[in-house]
């Protein structure tokens, strides 16, 4: 399969910045090219999903045991007591 870019300069970018992202969300790649060099490959972002995140999380170790402590041990530094540190100040 051959893809072909769409080349636009980088003045031609700017200046109709809106028409190249409603390109890119359609599902164009554009190389933008300054003084006839490419400069850059813009392309519709990877919408990642619930299936990408478990993939990703399928190769790692679980939590141990002591996790859920360690939560509630950090959360409880961060609760407030009531206690205004700047009364009487």
């Amino acid at each position: 399969m051959i893809v072909v870019m769409r080349t636009m300069t980088a003045t031609e970018a700017s200046r109709r910045f809106s028409d190249l992202l409603d390109a890119i969300e359609r599902g164009e790649s554009v190389v933008v090219t300054r003084g006839n060099r490419p400069v850059a490959e813009i392309r519709p972002a990877h919408r990642r999903t619930g299936r990408d995140l478990r993939a990703a999380l399928a190769s790692t170790t679980p939590p141990d045991d002591r996790f859920e402590h360690d939560i509630a041990d950090a959360t409880a530094l961060l609760t407030n007591d009531g206690d205004d540190p700047w009364a009487g100040a």
